[in-house]
């Protein structure tokens, strides 16, 4: 069982950064896939990045080259490094967790956090 808790959301202008962390629980962290999901108003949950336990990272295309996933095993932790910001990319982030390998489908995860909510102002 592992639980996730996102924070480091909030209000930024357009071409600000902001970076999000994930916190898990569980002395298991480095054996998951992990994956950042996000989930605009009215919109279905859509994929922005994965890594792997060999930390291998897989990114969207709409946030390739502004975003940038990473883990530190030995925290627990995983983080969403987010410049450039678009209007666009405003949505409720979500952090993931695999038991499997990393996929780009929400149902691929077995474990979720509770989201931090990102407003890109233009």
């Amino acid at each position: 069982q592992v639980q996730l808790v996102e924070s480091g959301g909030g209000l930024v202008q357009a071409g600000g950064s902001l970076r999000l962390s994930c916190a898990a629980s569980g002395r298991t962290f480095s054996s998951y896939a992990m994956g950042w999901f996000r989930q605009a108003p009215g919109k279905e949950r859509e994929f922005v990045a994965a890594i792997n336990w060999s930390h291998g990272t897989y990114y969207a295309n709409s946030v390739k080259g502004r975003f940038t996933i990473s883990r530190d095993n030995a925290k627990s932790t995983l983080y969403l490094q987010m410049n450039s910001l678009k209007p666009e990319d405003t949505a409720v982030y979500y952090c993931a967790a695999s038991r499997g390998a990393w996929s780009r489908s929400w149902y691929g995860y077995d474990y979720w956090g509770q989201g931090t909510e990102v407003t890109v102002s233009s």
